[in-house]
């Protein structure tokens, strides 16, 4: 694909803009891209990017990323007109028709990008969306107004440097319940939160592991699962999986 734009929105993250056919299949939300970083051997393994965003129309996708490691901060280089190595896309997304009347979505951290596009999709259903974010603090905080412009948008942070302090099952607590679904994603201690903080509600996660092949060979994204399968890997058979699923 090629790079349209790329620009720092918050604290180490970056929007990432590129075009090419291969969207034409993107069409399932929660599903992922491996990209490989520059065209030497310095990084041998791709780096699993989620899907934010897809304008059909424009060809064009939108990733949103932490640079954070040698990888990241090269990617985070890019410019517009270079060309990216991608296999697009992995995974199992989030069920749009699971959700009835109106649908909770969950994020942290770098771990919301992920539920814009479901979002979009959603509202495209008719589905009302209730947004609850979580960052660490006002200056990781990203996509606020986009999300506000998809429904009701409410934002936690750790340190209460914006909207309510703590986390998102602080916010959760003082919703009212008029949910039939909820849909999250983030670090698996806030999952497990949310499972406890939402026992009779269905749901579905998407969880952030670190991948190697990101096609279900290299078995280095294993998970428990809360049957006799055993194990599941999280690239291929995931990311997205029912609450209950798994063993977190």
């Amino acid at each position: 694909m090629t790079v349209v734009s790329q620009r720092p929105i918050a604290r180490n993250i970056f929007e990432l803009v590129m075009h090419g056919t291969i969207t034409r299949n993107m069409k399932t939300p929660g599903q992922f891209v491996h990209i490989r970083v520059g065209s030497s051997n310095e990084f041998m393994l791709r780096r699993p990017i989620s899907i934010c965003n897809v304008n059909a129309e424009e060809e064009t996708l939108t990733c949103l990323y932490r640079a954070e490691g040698k990888g990241t901060l090269a990617l985070s280089a890019a410019r517009p007109g270079d060309v990216i190595d991608i296999i697009a896309p992995l995974g199992n997304g989030f069920p749009v028709t699971a959700a009835k009347k109106c649908a909770l979505l969950i994020g942290g951290g770098i771990g919301v990008p992920p539920l814009y596009e479901l979002s979009k999709q959603l509202n495209a259903r008719g589905i009302k969306t209730i947004h609850v974010l979580g960052f660490q603090s006002e200056a990781d905080m990203f996509y606020m107004d986009a999300f506000s412009a998809l429904g009701e948008t409410h934002i936690a942070t750790v340190d209460g440097s914006y909207g309510t302090r703590g986390f998102v099952t602080d916010v959760i607590k003082a919703l009212p319940v008029v949910y039939d679904t909820f849909y999250t994603c983030g670090p698996i201690v806030m999952i497990k939160a949310i499972e406890a903080a939402l026992p009779d509600t269905p749901g579905f996660m998407s969880l952030e592991e670190r991948m190697g092949c990101g096609i279900g060979a290299c078995y280095a994204c294993v998970c428990q699962a809360d049957n006799s399968h055993g194990y599941v890997k999280i690239c291929s058979d995931g990311p997205v999986f029912e609450k209950g699923a798994l063993v977190l």
